[in-house]
């Protein structure tokens, strides 16, 4: 048994332009909602009239995904699909937005921040080879270390915070949880990295209970970190697993996003036809179709609108800038946002916090470039690696890429570490572990 290769199983150049299309429109539609259920948030008004001028915008991002239809995938090609879609939400919002800045502009500078991010992560090639470890041997002793590591960082996060509460009173602990800062790296870097990438090598070493253990050691960091990202990881990891073990892998990678999607969608149908009941629909909704693929673009919106009348932060979010230079704020961009609109702590991703708020509109492009070679040369480091191991090892840190800015994805979501971890790992390692089992031999 070796590496999963699902890379025939459907006709790519055939159903990858509908499933592309299909996901658009579901997109539009759930954004609709969205414009309809949190208009109370005074950021956006729904209007029908609006929604010639949305589609005829949302067809600026077409060209892009015709150029997903014919690249290779990689993780590359994940992230390019997952920003494509942040910035198709941003053109479809944009008419609808009640934020008062000329957004005639940033629409151009999203469009070409966009183009900027996705050349480099599709299309170019690092002469960077890779170093795979010389024994599965090496690979069963380094998932035993992460697991003993994960199990470490969990146990000293009880020392600091235990709460066993319902997703719903998060909010009123989680500003006050108090970790040192190793700690808290520390249990980013196992969520976003460790864990996903010791179950993505227990997945194709047919280690299945070993695999339940790592999910297991997930949700146990809810507890500690009282976040839904902690809570939810196995079923978005089983998800993933699920797609990417039966679909062609950029086919999957587009249900990973349209699955989720599309059951808000039928979830609307369902509440609207007096089926299910609404608090079901509602907190489905508010957590997928709604913070987790809109939200991303109306930070866009947001950030725009802000900095459109205050002075850039320089790259002041990272902490090692305000030693190199003064700095302008003393918080973080999302703390700044929070105190000025309606939207809690509104983290965002590179386009809006790397790009608008750190050199603005104008900018932003070459910021956008800058993160893309960037991440390029850690697509390079999967090189080799098969599409389901990717997609699983990256599970967490895709999703976070929504949200969160570079700095804080390559560092505390651990994407560094994961690079590292793709450049050692052996390419073809379990063959022999698929026959033997999983057992930790020297």
């Amino acid at each position: 048994m070796q590496f999963s290769d699902n890379s025939e199983k459907l006709p790519l150049k055939t159903i990858a332009p509908a499933l592309l299309a299909v996901h658009a429109i579901c997109c539009c539609i759930s954004f609709v909602i969205v414009l309809q259920l949190y208009g109370y948030l005074h950021l956006f008004t729904w209007s029908s009239s609006r929604i010639y001028e949305a589609a005829l915008l949302s067809l600026a991002i077409a060209p892009f995904a015709i150029a997903m239809i014919f690249a290779k995938f990689s993780f590359g090609y994940l992230l390019s699909f997952y920003l494509y879609t942040v910035a198709l939400g941003y053109f479809w919002l944009t008419p609808f937005s009640q934020l008062d800045y000329d957004h005639r502009f940033p629409v151009i500078s999203v469009i070409a921040s966009t183009a900027a991010f996705l050349a480099p992560m599709l299309f170019l090639k690092w002469p960077i080879k890779t170093k795979p470890a010389s024994s599965i041997r090496s690979l069963r002793w380094l998932i035993a270390a992460i697991i003993v590591a994960a199990l470490a960082i969990i146990a000293t996060g009880f020392l600091y915070n235990f709460k066993l509460i319902w997703l719903s009173d998060i909010y009123q602990f989680r500003d006050e949880l108090k970790f040192p800062p190793p700690l808290q790296y520390a249990m980013g870097i196992a969520l976003g990295a460790l864990l996903p990438f010791a179950f993505a090598c227990c997945v194709e070493m047919r280690a299945r209970l070993l695999a339940a253990t790592v999910l297991l050691l997930c949700v146990a960091l809810y507890p500690v970190t009282l976040t839904k990202t902690a809570l939810f990881a196995p079923v978005w990891l089983c998800f993933l697993l699920l797609v990417s073990t039966y679909l062609e892998a950029r086919i999957a990678v587009i249900v990973s996003l349209l699955g989720p999607i599309a059951v808000g969608l039928v979830l609307a149908a369902l509440s609207s036809a007096g089926l299910i009941s609404e608090s079901l629909f509602v907190n489905y909704f508010g957590n997928i179709n709604f913070r987790m693929i809109a939200f991303p673009s109306v930070a866009i919106d947001v950030y725009n609108d802000f900095f459109s009348r205050h002075e850039t932060t320089h790259f002041c979010q990272i902490s090692l800038m305000k030693y190199l230079m003064a700095c302008p704020y003393d918080e973080q961009p999302w703390l700044i946002i929070a105190k000025s609109y309606p939207v809690g702590n509104m983290n965002a991703s590179l386009l809006a916090t790397e790009g608008i708020a750190s050199v603005g509109s104008a900018l932003a492009p070459a910021s956008a470039l800058l993160a893309g070679l960037i991440l390029s040369i850690g697509n390079q480091t999967s090189k080799g690696l098969p599409p389901r191991f990717v997609i699983l090892s990256s599970g967490i840190v895709t999703q976070a890429f929504l949200n969160v800015p570079l700095s804080i994805l390559m560092v505390t979501n651990g994407t560094a570490l994961l690079f590292l971890l793709w450049y050692f790992i052996p390419r073809q390692p379990f063959a022999e572990a698929s026959k033997t089992g999983f057992k930790a031999r020297v």
